[in-house]
């Protein structure tokens, strides 16, 4: 994926759908779907090339259309935007991410019972 970018509001609207449509996709049945948006065509196929640009969206041309599938699962846009917000903004610390995220309020217990069990999980993959 090279060096990972982050995407805008509406590139995620697109990756959503995407990711949920389970099967490629056109610029077509995407520009249908986000009609309510008064997008043009040239406009979908802006947000796609991004897509395709950032890594996340592969793209197939198939006869006169080009069909787009996922290069990246959602959970796993997701893992790199948490490490580049770790990274970018909490110099890679992820404790002071937590501390910032919880700003000293306490954690419930269920919430503490499971951050343990998944300290305990990793613990045991790092060995």
């Amino acid at each position: 994926m090279g060096q990972f970018q982050s995407l805008s509001e509406s590139e995620m609207e697109i990756m959503r759908v995407i990711w949920d449509a389970g099967s490629p996709v056109t610029a077509a049945e995407l520009l249908e779907l986000f009609s309510h948006k008064g997008w043009k065509i040239q406009t979908m196929s802006t947000f796609l090339s991004r897509l395709v640009e950032k890594g996340v969206l592969s793209v197939e041309r198939r006869g006169r259309s080009n069909f787009y599938t996922p290069a990246v699962t959602e959970q796993g846009y997701q893992k790199l935007e948490a490490r580049r917000l770790v990274d970018e903004h909490y110099h890679g610390d992820l404790l002071d991410f937590l501390a910032a995220f919880y700003g000293g309020e306490p954690l419930k217990k269920e919430e503490l019972d499971t951050l343990r069990r998944w300290f305990e999980q990793e613990a045991e993959h790092a060995d």
